[in-house]
Protein backbone atom coordinates (compact mmCIF):
# COMPACT_ATOMS: atom_id res chain seq x y z
CA UNK A 1 0.00 0.00 0.00
CA UNK A 2 1.70 3.74 -1.15
CA UNK A 3 0.76 6.37 1.08
CA UNK A 4 0.45 9.76 -0.01
CA UNK A 5 0.46 13.23 1.61
CA UNK A 6 -1.52 16.74 1.69
CA UNK A 7 0.74 19.73 1.08
CA UNK A 8 0.38 22.66 3.36
CA UNK A 9 2.85 25.89 2.76
CA UNK A 10 5.68 23.83 1.42
CA UNK A 11 5.67 20.69 3.89
CA UNK A 12 4.02 17.21 3.09
CA UNK A 13 1.75 16.20 6.19
CA UNK A 14 -0.22 13.22 6.90
CA UNK A 15 -3.70 13.11 7.84
CA UNK A 16 -5.20 12.79 11.43
CA UNK A 17 -6.91 9.50 9.49
CA UNK A 18 -6.58 7.92 6.17
CA UNK A 19 -8.91 6.35 3.41
CA UNK A 20 -8.33 3.98 0.92
CA UNK A 21 -7.91 4.59 -2.68
CA UNK A 22 -9.15 1.46 -5.24
CA UNK A 23 -7.95 0.84 -8.53
CA UNK A 24 -11.22 0.44 -10.78
CA UNK A 25 -9.55 -2.41 -12.96
CA UNK A 26 -9.25 -4.48 -9.99
CA UNK A 27 -11.63 -3.39 -7.18
CA UNK A 28 -8.86 -3.44 -4.32
CA UNK A 29 -7.50 -0.91 -2.62
CA UNK A 30 -4.10 0.08 -3.59
CA UNK A 31 -3.10 3.35 -1.76
CA UNK A 32 -3.64 5.49 1.48
CA UNK A 33 -4.81 9.01 1.51
CA UNK A 34 -4.82 11.82 3.37
CA UNK A 35 -8.05 13.24 4.77
CA UNK A 36 -8.04 16.69 5.62
CA UNK A 37 -9.25 18.07 8.46
CA UNK A 38 -10.73 21.53 8.85
CA UNK A 39 -7.53 22.51 10.64
CA UNK A 40 -6.09 21.59 7.78
CA UNK A 41 -7.81 23.63 5.45
CA UNK A 42 -7.45 26.70 7.15
CA UNK A 43 -3.84 26.31 7.45
CA UNK A 44 -3.72 25.74 3.67
CA UNK A 45 -5.91 29.02 3.23
CA UNK A 46 -3.63 30.98 5.91
CA UNK A 47 -0.58 29.82 4.26
CA UNK A 48 -1.97 30.32 0.60
CA UNK A 49 -3.37 34.33 1.98
CA UNK A 50 0.41 35.07 3.57
CA UNK A 51 2.10 34.35 0.55
CA UNK A 52 -0.18 36.32 -1.40
CA UNK A 53 0.80 39.23 0.88
CA UNK A 54 4.48 38.25 0.79
CA UNK A 55 7.24 40.02 -1.03
CA UNK A 56 8.55 36.75 -2.13
CA UNK A 57 5.59 36.51 -4.51
CA UNK A 58 3.81 39.59 -4.37
CA UNK A 59 7.03 41.52 -4.66
CA UNK A 60 7.43 39.05 -7.99
CA UNK A 61 8.04 40.62 -11.83
CA UNK A 62 5.13 39.45 -14.06
CA UNK A 63 8.07 37.55 -16.18
CA UNK A 64 9.88 36.18 -13.04
CA UNK A 65 6.07 34.71 -12.14
CA UNK A 66 5.78 33.03 -16.31
CA UNK A 67 9.74 31.84 -15.83
CA UNK A 68 8.48 29.79 -12.51
CA UNK A 69 5.28 28.02 -14.85
CA UNK A 70 8.18 27.07 -17.52
CA UNK A 71 9.75 25.67 -14.98
CA UNK A 72 7.13 23.83 -13.53
CA UNK A 73 6.08 22.66 -16.98
CA UNK A 74 9.30 21.11 -17.88
CA UNK A 75 8.94 19.39 -14.34
CA UNK A 76 5.40 17.98 -15.38
CA UNK A 77 7.16 17.13 -18.56
CA UNK A 78 9.90 15.19 -17.19
CA UNK A 79 7.51 13.63 -14.66
CA UNK A 80 4.86 12.39 -17.03
CA UNK A 81 5.58 8.92 -17.10
CA UNK A 82 4.98 8.60 -13.42
CA UNK A 83 2.40 11.29 -13.29
CA UNK A 84 0.35 8.82 -16.48
CA UNK A 85 0.93 5.95 -14.14
CA UNK A 86 -0.71 7.39 -11.46
CA UNK A 87 -3.94 8.60 -12.85
CA UNK A 88 -4.61 5.40 -14.88
CA UNK A 89 -4.11 3.17 -11.68
CA UNK A 90 -6.23 5.33 -9.20
CA UNK A 91 -9.08 6.34 -12.21
CA UNK A 92 -9.01 3.49 -14.52
CA UNK A 93 -7.92 5.89 -17.45
CA UNK A 94 -6.47 3.80 -19.97
CA UNK A 95 -2.63 4.65 -20.13
CA UNK A 96 -2.98 5.26 -23.89
CA UNK A 97 -4.81 8.32 -23.34
CA UNK A 98 -3.26 9.40 -19.88
CA UNK A 99 -0.12 9.89 -21.77
CA UNK A 100 -1.15 12.21 -24.16
CA UNK A 101 -3.13 14.31 -22.11
CA UNK A 102 -0.56 14.71 -19.29
CA UNK A 103 2.32 15.60 -22.01
CA UNK A 104 -0.52 18.47 -23.08
CA UNK A 105 -0.77 19.70 -20.18
CA UNK A 106 3.00 20.80 -19.60
CA UNK A 107 1.86 22.99 -23.06
CA UNK A 108 -1.29 24.50 -20.60
CA UNK A 109 1.25 26.06 -17.80
CA UNK A 110 3.70 27.00 -20.92
CA UNK A 111 0.95 29.19 -22.74
CA UNK A 112 0.32 30.59 -19.29
CA UNK A 113 4.03 31.01 -18.38
CA UNK A 114 3.77 33.15 -21.48
CA UNK A 115 0.98 35.02 -20.76
CA UNK A 116 1.91 36.26 -17.45
CA UNK A 117 3.34 39.41 -18.48
CA UNK A 118 0.68 39.99 -21.20
CA UNK A 119 -2.05 40.66 -18.78
CA UNK A 120 -2.51 44.51 -19.36
CA UNK A 121 -4.29 47.25 -17.61
CA UNK A 122 -5.63 50.28 -19.91
CA UNK A 123 -5.35 54.00 -20.54
CA UNK A 124 -9.12 55.85 -20.57
CA UNK A 125 -9.60 59.05 -22.80
CA UNK A 126 -11.58 60.55 -19.66
CA UNK A 127 -13.88 63.14 -20.14
CA UNK A 128 -12.24 65.73 -17.77
CA UNK A 129 -9.57 68.15 -18.33
CA UNK A 130 -6.02 67.67 -16.56
CA UNK A 131 -6.85 63.94 -15.52
CA UNK A 132 -4.85 60.70 -16.38
CA UNK A 133 -6.83 57.89 -15.34
CA UNK A 134 -5.76 54.28 -16.16
CA UNK A 135 -7.16 50.62 -15.13
CA UNK A 136 -4.80 48.26 -13.45
CA UNK A 137 -5.16 44.71 -13.27
CA UNK A 138 -4.52 43.19 -10.02
CA UNK A 139 -4.63 39.37 -8.36
CA UNK A 140 -7.69 39.01 -6.93
CA UNK A 141 -6.67 36.61 -3.83
CA UNK A 142 -6.70 33.57 -2.64
CA UNK A 143 -8.08 30.79 -4.82
CA UNK A 144 -10.12 27.80 -3.98
CA UNK A 145 -9.50 25.05 -6.84
CA UNK A 146 -11.79 22.42 -6.62
CA UNK A 147 -11.35 19.38 -8.94
CA UNK A 148 -13.33 16.15 -10.08
CA UNK A 149 -11.48 12.71 -10.59
CA UNK A 150 -11.21 12.49 -14.01
CA UNK A 151 -9.24 14.69 -16.02
CA UNK A 152 -8.00 16.10 -13.25
CA UNK A 153 -4.35 17.52 -14.32
CA UNK A 154 -5.88 19.33 -17.39
CA UNK A 155 -9.27 20.58 -14.83
CA UNK A 156 -6.31 21.77 -12.33
CA UNK A 157 -3.98 23.27 -14.77
CA UNK A 158 -7.19 25.72 -16.30
CA UNK A 159 -6.83 26.87 -13.00
CA UNK A 160 -3.74 26.78 -10.92
CA UNK A 161 -1.97 28.14 -14.79
CA UNK A 162 -4.05 31.42 -15.30
CA UNK A 163 -4.76 31.93 -11.38
CA UNK A 164 -0.78 31.81 -10.89
CA UNK A 165 -0.22 33.82 -14.12
CA UNK A 166 -2.41 36.92 -12.47
CA UNK A 167 -0.55 36.43 -9.38
CA UNK A 168 -2.71 34.30 -6.82
CA UNK A 169 -2.42 32.02 -4.66
CA UNK A 170 -4.23 28.52 -4.74
CA UNK A 171 -5.50 26.03 -2.24
CA UNK A 172 -6.61 23.30 -4.46
CA UNK A 173 -9.17 20.18 -3.90
CA UNK A 174 -8.43 17.09 -5.47
CA UNK A 175 -11.68 14.56 -5.18
CA UNK A 176 -11.16 11.93 -2.52
CA UNK A 177 -12.12 9.30 -4.85
CA UNK A 178 -8.75 9.44 -6.58
CA UNK A 179 -6.26 11.86 -5.39
CA UNK A 180 -3.45 10.28 -6.37
CA UNK A 181 -2.29 12.03 -9.32
CA UNK A 182 -2.72 15.68 -7.65
CA UNK A 183 -0.60 14.50 -4.64
CA UNK A 184 2.05 13.46 -6.63
CA UNK A 185 1.92 17.00 -8.92
CA UNK A 186 2.09 18.62 -5.49
CA UNK A 187 5.66 16.98 -4.99
CA UNK A 188 6.59 18.22 -8.92
CA UNK A 189 5.51 21.56 -7.84
CA UNK A 190 7.38 21.70 -4.51
CA UNK A 191 10.43 21.28 -6.75
CA UNK A 192 9.94 24.49 -9.04
CA UNK A 193 11.29 26.82 -6.89
CA UNK A 194 7.86 28.78 -5.87
CA UNK A 195 7.79 30.63 -2.34
CA UNK A 196 5.82 27.55 0.04
CA UNK A 197 2.33 28.52 0.48
CA UNK A 198 1.11 29.65 -3.08
CA UNK A 199 0.01 26.36 -4.10
CA UNK A 200 -0.97 23.93 -1.44
CA UNK A 201 -2.91 20.96 -2.30
CA UNK A 202 -5.12 18.86 0.32
CA UNK A 203 -7.76 15.60 -0.40
CA UNK A 204 -10.36 14.58 1.39
CA UNK A 205 -14.83 14.69 1.65
CA UNK A 206 -17.30 16.98 1.30
CA UNK A 207 -16.81 18.66 4.76
CA UNK A 208 -13.21 19.58 3.43
CA UNK A 209 -14.36 21.39 0.05
CA UNK A 210 -16.98 23.06 2.21
CA UNK A 211 -14.78 24.73 4.64
CA UNK A 212 -12.46 25.82 1.83
CA UNK A 213 -15.41 27.13 0.10
CA UNK A 214 -16.96 29.15 3.06
CA UNK A 215 -13.35 30.47 3.91
CA UNK A 216 -13.23 34.28 4.85
CA UNK A 217 -9.93 34.37 3.29
CA UNK A 218 -10.85 32.96 -0.19
CA UNK A 219 -10.98 35.45 -2.85
CA UNK A 220 -12.53 33.43 -5.87
CA UNK A 221 -14.12 29.79 -6.32
CA UNK A 222 -13.12 27.76 -9.51
CA UNK A 223 -15.26 24.33 -9.25
CA UNK A 224 -15.39 21.52 -11.60
CA UNK A 225 -18.43 18.82 -11.01
CA UNK A 226 -21.82 18.91 -10.98
CA UNK A 227 -24.86 21.43 -10.87
CA UNK A 228 -25.59 19.71 -7.10
CA UNK A 229 -22.48 20.72 -6.03
CA UNK A 230 -21.92 23.38 -7.39
CA UNK A 231 -25.52 24.70 -5.80
CA UNK A 232 -23.72 24.10 -2.65
CA UNK A 233 -20.48 25.95 -3.38
CA UNK A 234 -22.89 29.05 -4.33
CA UNK A 235 -24.55 28.78 -1.12
CA UNK A 236 -21.06 28.84 0.55
CA UNK A 237 -19.52 31.69 -1.25
CA UNK A 238 -22.12 33.85 0.21
CA UNK A 239 -20.35 33.29 3.57
CA UNK A 240 -17.44 35.38 1.85
CA UNK A 241 -18.81 36.80 -1.19
CA UNK A 242 -15.87 35.19 -3.03
CA UNK A 243 -16.99 35.14 -7.16
CA UNK A 244 -17.16 31.68 -8.54
CA UNK A 245 -16.33 30.00 -11.97
CA UNK A 246 -18.15 27.17 -12.68
CA UNK A 247 -17.49 24.57 -14.99
CA UNK A 248 -20.14 21.50 -14.77
CA UNK A 249 -21.78 19.04 -17.14
CA UNK A 250 -23.36 18.60 -20.31
CA UNK A 251 -25.48 16.47 -22.65
CA UNK A 252 -24.39 17.23 -25.44
CA UNK A 253 -25.67 16.89 -28.77
CA UNK A 254 -23.59 15.64 -31.52
CA UNK A 255 -25.54 15.96 -34.76
CA UNK A 256 -25.02 14.46 -37.64
CA UNK A 257 -26.98 15.93 -41.37
CA UNK A 258 -26.85 12.94 -44.43
CA UNK A 259 -24.76 15.36 -46.49
CA UNK A 260 -21.68 14.29 -43.42
CA UNK A 261 -18.48 12.35 -44.08
CA UNK A 262 -20.34 9.02 -42.13
CA UNK A 263 -16.73 7.26 -42.13
CA UNK A 264 -15.66 10.49 -40.27
CA UNK A 265 -18.22 11.02 -38.13
CA UNK A 266 -18.93 7.69 -37.00
CA UNK A 267 -15.27 7.87 -35.75
CA UNK A 268 -15.45 11.24 -34.02
CA UNK A 269 -18.73 9.85 -32.24
CA UNK A 270 -16.56 6.92 -31.06
CA UNK A 271 -14.14 8.78 -29.57
CA UNK A 272 -17.05 11.52 -27.76
CA UNK A 273 -18.35 9.42 -26.28
CA UNK A 274 -16.62 5.90 -25.82
CA UNK A 275 -13.26 7.51 -25.00
CA UNK A 276 -11.91 8.21 -21.12
CA UNK A 277 -15.07 5.34 -20.80
CA UNK A 278 -17.38 8.20 -21.52
CA UNK A 279 -16.39 9.92 -18.15
CA UNK A 280 -15.63 13.40 -19.68
CA UNK A 281 -17.95 16.56 -19.36
CA UNK A 282 -18.42 17.38 -23.04
CA UNK A 283 -18.97 13.46 -24.27
CA UNK A 284 -21.16 13.79 -27.19
CA UNK A 285 -23.93 11.45 -25.61
CA UNK A 286 -26.70 12.43 -27.59
CA UNK A 287 -26.37 11.48 -31.15
CA UNK A 288 -29.08 13.43 -33.09
CA UNK A 289 -28.34 11.85 -36.83
CA UNK A 290 -30.79 12.75 -39.97
CA UNK A 291 -33.29 9.90 -40.24
CA UNK A 292 -32.34 9.20 -43.84
CA UNK A 293 -28.81 8.03 -42.72
CA UNK A 294 -29.67 6.84 -39.31
CA UNK A 295 -29.79 2.88 -40.17
CA UNK A 296 -26.47 3.11 -42.24
CA UNK A 297 -25.08 5.33 -39.67
CA UNK A 298 -25.63 3.50 -36.46
CA UNK A 299 -24.58 0.27 -38.18
CA UNK A 300 -21.69 1.49 -38.69
CA UNK A 301 -21.79 2.54 -35.05
CA UNK A 302 -22.46 -0.83 -33.97
CA UNK A 303 -19.56 -2.32 -35.87
CA UNK A 304 -17.24 0.14 -34.45
CA UNK A 305 -18.37 -0.21 -31.05
CA UNK A 306 -18.77 -3.75 -30.65
CA UNK A 307 -15.21 -4.23 -31.99
CA UNK A 308 -13.60 -1.52 -28.82
CA UNK A 309 -11.06 -3.29 -26.81
CA UNK A 310 -12.10 -3.69 -23.49
CA UNK A 311 -9.12 -3.99 -21.03
CA UNK A 312 -6.75 -3.39 -18.29
CA UNK A 313 -6.16 0.41 -18.34
CA UNK A 314 -2.03 0.06 -18.53
CA UNK A 315 -2.34 -1.94 -21.50
CA UNK A 316 -1.40 0.45 -24.69
CA UNK A 317 -3.90 -1.77 -26.54
CA UNK A 318 -7.04 -0.96 -24.18
CA UNK A 319 -9.27 1.67 -26.16
CA UNK A 320 -11.95 0.88 -22.72
CA UNK A 321 -10.99 1.00 -19.26
CA UNK A 322 -13.13 0.77 -16.42
CA UNK A 323 -15.49 3.19 -14.73
CA UNK A 324 -13.54 4.78 -11.74
CA UNK A 325 -16.03 3.51 -9.18
CA UNK A 326 -18.34 0.79 -8.69
CA UNK A 327 -20.96 3.32 -8.33
CA UNK A 328 -20.17 4.19 -11.52
CA UNK A 329 -20.92 0.86 -12.88
CA UNK A 330 -23.79 0.54 -10.88
CA UNK A 331 -25.45 3.61 -11.82
CA UNK A 332 -24.97 3.09 -16.11
CA UNK A 333 -26.46 -0.27 -15.39
CA UNK A 334 -29.76 1.40 -13.63
CA UNK A 335 -30.06 3.89 -16.38
CA UNK A 336 -29.96 1.41 -19.03
CA UNK A 337 -32.40 -0.79 -17.54
CA UNK A 338 -34.96 1.84 -16.72
CA UNK A 339 -34.44 3.48 -20.58
CA UNK A 340 -35.43 -0.19 -21.78
CA UNK A 341 -38.02 -0.10 -19.60
CA UNK A 342 -39.47 3.16 -21.24
CA UNK A 343 -39.02 2.01 -24.39
CA UNK A 344 -35.83 2.84 -25.68
CA UNK A 345 -34.32 0.25 -27.94
CA UNK A 346 -31.13 -1.88 -26.78
CA UNK A 347 -28.04 -2.08 -29.70
CA UNK A 348 -25.49 -3.12 -27.79
CA UNK A 349 -24.07 -3.46 -24.52
CA UNK A 350 -26.28 -2.15 -21.47
CA UNK A 351 -24.26 -4.86 -18.64
CA UNK A 352 -21.61 -4.84 -16.84
CA UNK A 353 -18.48 -6.58 -18.34
CA UNK A 354 -18.14 -10.43 -15.91
CA UNK A 355 -14.81 -9.86 -15.21
CA UNK A 356 -13.28 -8.08 -11.77
CA UNK A 357 -13.44 -4.29 -11.79
CA UNK A 358 -15.49 -1.79 -12.93
CA UNK A 359 -16.31 -2.47 -16.61
CA UNK A 360 -18.74 -1.61 -18.31
CA UNK A 361 -19.09 -1.67 -22.06
CA UNK A 362 -19.94 0.80 -25.07
CA UNK A 363 -23.71 1.11 -25.32
CA UNK A 364 -25.90 2.53 -27.91
CA UNK A 365 -29.52 2.98 -26.51
CA UNK A 366 -32.05 4.05 -29.98
CA UNK A 367 -34.21 6.52 -28.12
CA UNK A 368 -35.96 8.11 -31.10
CA UNK A 369 -39.66 6.88 -30.18
CA UNK A 370 -39.39 8.36 -26.44
CA UNK A 371 -37.69 11.78 -26.25
CA UNK A 372 -37.79 12.31 -22.06
CA UNK A 373 -35.77 8.78 -21.80
CA UNK A 374 -33.58 8.99 -18.65
CA UNK A 375 -30.49 8.17 -20.72
CA UNK A 376 -30.92 11.57 -22.79
CA UNK A 377 -32.15 13.87 -20.41
CA UNK A 378 -30.00 13.09 -17.88
CA UNK A 379 -25.80 13.92 -17.27
CA UNK A 380 -23.90 10.79 -16.86
CA UNK A 381 -20.56 10.00 -16.51
CA UNK A 382 -20.32 6.36 -18.74
CA UNK A 383 -20.19 4.95 -22.34
CA UNK A 384 -23.81 5.22 -22.88
CA UNK A 385 -24.70 6.96 -25.98
CA UNK A 386 -28.91 8.03 -26.67
CA UNK A 387 -29.65 8.62 -30.05
CA UNK A 388 -32.90 10.47 -31.87
CA UNK A 389 -33.25 11.18 -35.85
CA UNK A 390 -34.80 14.12 -37.22
CA UNK A 391 -35.91 15.41 -40.52
CA UNK A 392 -35.57 18.97 -40.94
CA UNK A 393 -33.12 21.52 -39.69
CA UNK A 394 -35.52 23.55 -37.66
CA UNK A 395 -35.98 20.05 -35.87
CA UNK A 396 -32.27 19.30 -35.27
CA UNK A 397 -31.93 22.47 -33.58
CA UNK A 398 -34.74 22.01 -31.30
CA UNK A 399 -33.80 19.05 -30.03
CA UNK A 400 -30.15 20.12 -29.17
CA UNK A 401 -31.63 22.90 -27.37
CA UNK A 402 -33.92 20.69 -25.64
CA UNK A 403 -31.54 20.33 -22.42
CA UNK A 404 -30.88 22.28 -19.27
CA UNK A 405 -27.30 21.61 -20.32
CA UNK A 406 -25.40 24.30 -22.52
CA UNK A 407 -21.92 22.76 -22.44
CA UNK A 408 -20.75 21.53 -25.89
CA UNK A 409 -21.95 20.50 -29.38
CA UNK A 410 -20.76 18.96 -32.28
CA UNK A 411 -22.22 19.57 -36.77
CA UNK A 412 -21.21 17.29 -39.17
CA UNK A 413 -22.04 18.60 -42.56
CA UNK A 414 -20.17 19.39 -45.61
CA UNK A 415 -22.50 22.49 -46.24
CA UNK A 416 -20.90 25.62 -45.03
CA UNK A 417 -24.28 28.04 -44.91
CA UNK A 418 -25.85 25.19 -42.59
CA UNK A 419 -22.88 25.25 -40.74
CA UNK A 420 -23.03 28.70 -39.91
CA UNK A 421 -26.58 28.44 -38.95
CA UNK A 422 -26.46 25.84 -36.60
CA UNK A 423 -23.55 27.49 -34.98
CA UNK A 424 -25.66 30.85 -34.50
CA UNK A 425 -28.48 28.42 -33.55
CA UNK A 426 -26.93 26.46 -30.55
CA UNK A 427 -27.28 26.95 -27.14
CA UNK A 428 -23.82 25.84 -26.18
CA UNK A 429 -20.13 27.17 -25.24
CA UNK A 430 -18.37 24.98 -27.74
CA UNK A 431 -19.93 23.69 -31.08
CA UNK A 432 -16.93 21.83 -33.27
CA UNK A 433 -17.83 21.34 -36.77
CA UNK A 434 -16.78 17.91 -38.19
CA UNK A 435 -14.69 17.47 -35.64
CA UNK A 436 -15.14 17.12 -31.62
CA UNK A 437 -13.15 16.95 -28.45
CA UNK A 438 -10.79 19.33 -29.63
CA UNK A 439 -9.01 21.45 -27.35
CA UNK A 440 -6.27 23.93 -27.01
CA UNK A 441 -4.53 26.04 -24.17
CA UNK A 442 -5.37 29.13 -26.54
CA UNK A 443 -9.18 28.20 -26.80
CA UNK A 444 -11.57 29.02 -23.82
CA UNK A 445 -14.00 26.33 -22.75
CA UNK A 446 -17.36 26.67 -20.41
CA UNK A 447 -21.02 26.58 -20.78
CA UNK A 448 -24.71 27.87 -20.41
CA UNK A 449 -27.51 26.80 -18.12
CA UNK A 450 -26.74 23.61 -15.92
CA UNK A 451 -23.23 23.68 -17.64
CA UNK A 452 -22.06 26.98 -15.29
CA UNK A 453 -20.47 30.53 -16.00
CA UNK A 454 -16.33 31.59 -16.61
CA UNK A 455 -14.46 29.90 -18.67
CA UNK A 456 -11.47 28.21 -18.94
CA UNK A 457 -8.49 28.38 -21.09
CA UNK A 458 -7.23 31.41 -23.07
CA UNK A 459 -6.38 34.38 -22.08
CA UNK A 460 -9.88 35.34 -20.32
CA UNK A 461 -9.45 32.76 -18.06
CA UNK A 462 -6.37 34.77 -16.70
CA UNK A 463 -8.17 37.97 -16.94
CA UNK A 464 -10.97 36.46 -14.50
CA UNK A 465 -8.50 35.77 -11.65
CA UNK A 466 -7.97 39.58 -11.66
CA UNK A 467 -9.85 42.85 -10.30
CA UNK A 468 -9.45 46.07 -12.26
CA UNK A 469 -8.41 48.72 -9.92
CA UNK A 470 -9.01 52.53 -11.70
CA UNK A 471 -6.08 55.40 -10.46
CA UNK A 472 -6.99 58.85 -11.02
CA UNK A 473 -3.70 61.53 -11.68
CA UNK A 474 -4.31 65.10 -11.73
CA UNK A 475 -2.37 66.79 -14.06
CA UNK A 476 -2.77 70.39 -12.85
CA UNK A 477 -0.92 72.82 -10.21
CA UNK A 478 -3.61 74.66 -9.81
CA UNK A 479 -5.37 74.59 -6.63
CA UNK A 480 -8.56 72.59 -6.53
CA UNK A 481 -11.42 74.97 -6.03
CA UNK A 482 -14.53 74.46 -4.75
CA UNK A 483 -14.41 71.50 -2.70
CA UNK A 484 -18.12 70.64 -2.68
CA UNK A 485 -18.31 70.30 -6.64
CA UNK A 486 -17.39 66.53 -7.40
CA UNK A 487 -14.77 66.99 -10.24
Amino acid sequence: MQRFQNYIDGTFRDGDTWFDSVDPATGVAWAQMPEASESDVDQAVVAADRAFNSPDWAGLTATARGKLLCRLADLIAENAPRLAELETRDTGKIIRETSAQIAYVADYYRYYAGLADKIEGAHLPIDKPDMEVWLRREPVGVVAAIVPWNSQLFLSAVKIGPALAAGCTVVLKASEEAPAPMLEFARIFDQAGFPNGVLNVLTGGPAVGAALTRHEKIAHVAFTGGPETARHIVRNSAENLASTSLELGGKSPFIVFEDADLDSAVNAQVSGIFAASGQSCVAGSRLVVQTSIKDRFLEQLKQKAEAVVIGAPDDMRTEVGPLCTSQQRDRATDLVARSVSQGAQLITGGKPVDRAGYFFPPTILDCSDIPNADSLTHEFFGPVLSVVSFDTEDEAISIANDTRFGLASGVFTQNLTRAHRMIRSIRAGIVWVNTYRAVSPIAPFGGHGLSGHGREGGLQAALDYTKTKSVWLRTSDDPIPDPFVMR
